[in-house]
């Protein structure tokens, strides 16, 4: 279990320490294919949703090209660079919101140096980016020394700099389906093996997403949901207001509640949909716009927890 200072990161399921891929292989083959050729392009862009293997991808890749897993995974490899967000100096030590213009000035001091053979550079993830690290870049991307590999990982790569984009041959890679997840996740090295009913529950609200599953499985929003949704279509005022006082606890972030609200609204638009329910897809609808408010004027949890319970209840008592 990573320490209060340490790199949040750091975590045995890390890309880096896996040694199969599960799903991708017509991407991973387009680069093969590529490579074999002795002129592979320099740039590619494995794009994505969070958390589906866009990164594992890129280590099984530079693993592929340089060799030495050992090094990679220690990350000692000389000829590979890894640009991501740091943590920052105070106490305790937290990730920063983005990579800055430093450490992309990192990339280009290995850039400059002697390569044995290949070199190989992941950026993980290329969302995180500020504009002026961005704009660091992309003259290393545009021209990089020869023999150099760059991975960049998007979650969001419409966000990215146009320019930037343009230079990069696509790797698009599509969500798991569940049974994949599934495989996935029952040869990681999780701190505790997770509740058999609690997993196939995470796994289904994930999205093909492994990552979003592991997530879910410790995520005090989606235990607050999880009580919301084994209280039936009429649940209390009171059973209510026990859920909103748990999500406006100080142990519950506001991501935390990001994951609830989630939960909640694709399970109101799921059940409008199953029973047609016009009042349940008004709730929905209501439901995103209080989510994003909530968010945006950073309100009170428990009492936007509250109104947004209050919604659904209404709907499901009215359909």
């Amino acid at each position: 279990m990573a320490e209060e200072n340490d790199d949040p990161r750091e975590v045995p399921w890390h890309p880096r320490f896996t040694s199969r891929l599960v799903g991708h292989d017509k991407q991973v083959a387009q680069f093969d294919k590529a490579f074999a050729s002795g002129k592979p392009h320099h740039a590619w862009l494995i794009s994505g949703a969070e958390g589906i293997g866009k990164a594992t991808m890129a280590y099984l890749l530079a693993k592929q090209v340089l060799g030495h897993a050992g090094w990679i995974e220690s990350r000692a490899h000389p000829d590979l660079f890894v640009l991501e967000r740091q943590l920052n100096d105070s106490k305790p030590r937290k990730l920063r919101a983005e990579i800055s213009v430093d450490d992309a000035r990192g990339l280009a001091a290995f850039l400059v140096r002697t390569a044995s053979a290949w070199r190989v550079v992941i950026v993980d993830a290329a969302d995180d980016l500020n504009q002026e690290s961005a704009n660091a870049i992309l003259k290393l991307v545009e021209e990089p020394p020869s023999k150099t590999l760059i991975f960049l990982v998007s979650h969001q790569p419409g966000r990215l700099l146009r320019t930037l984009k343009s230079r990069c041959l696509r790797l698009p890679v599509h969500s798991l389906e569940n049974e994949q997840v599934h495989s996935i996740i029952n040869v990681l090295l999780l701190d505790e093996k997770p509740n058999p009913e609690e997993l196939e529950r995470a796994i289904a609200q994930s999205g093909g997403s492994v990552g979003h599953a592991i997530a879910l499985l410790s995520s005090p929003g989606a235990k607050a949901f999880a009580r919301f949704e084994a209280l039936g279509t009429r649940p209390k005022p009171s059973e209510l207001l026990a859920i909103a006082d748990t999500l406006g606890s100080r142990a519950v972030s506001w991501d935390e509640f990001g994951i609830f609200q989630r939960l909640l609204l694709d399970w109101t638009a799921t059940q409008a949909k199953a029973r047609g329910a016009s009042r349940l897809a008004e709730a929905h609808s209501k439901l995103a716009e209080r989510a994003r408010i909530a968010e945006g004027y950073n309100l009170d949890r428990k009492q936007a927890a509250m109104e947004q319970l209050t919604l659904v209840n209404d709907a499901l008592k009215a359909s």
